[in-house]
């Protein structure tokens, strides 16, 4: 299985650890454009969402992401897991767009987490 990452939270980078079979491949982006590109053969995006976010608390960045992902020739059809903000994370506001969400992951996420994530598929 070939699974992408985006984040800039060492902390998520560090919950995957384990949590994926040794045959299975995980790449890791700071940057979603990037990482929506290397989708042609991936089987899971885990997204954490503040990762997307131009401004802070701002959910304007995380739409864009939305809108690419959604007209991406290949990451369209991939599977897609939020990783959500801490509790405490203030945003905005926050839109949703219907069968876009596969599942959402909250923090802290930890290794049993991404584990049971990949058995979904």
């Amino acid at each position: 299985m070939n699974f992408i990452l985006v984040t800039r939270d060492p902390a998520v980078v560090e919950a995957t650890n384990g949590a994926f079979q040794q045959e299975d491949t995980l790449q890791v982006f700071e940057e979603w454009g990037r990482a929506l590109d290397a989708c042609e053969s991936a089987d899971m995006l885990f997204v954490d969402l503040v990762a997307t976010l131009e401004q802070p608390h701002r959910i304007a960045g995380y739409e864009k992401f939305a809108h690419a992902k959604m007209a991406h020739e290949h990451a369209s059809t991939v599977p897609l897991v939020i990783i959500s903000p801490p509790a405490n994370y203030e945003m905005d506001f926050f839109v949703g767009w219907p069968n876009f969400v596969f599942a959402h992951l909250s923090r802290p996420v930890t290794y049993k987490l991404f584990r049971r994530a990949t058995t979904w598929i």
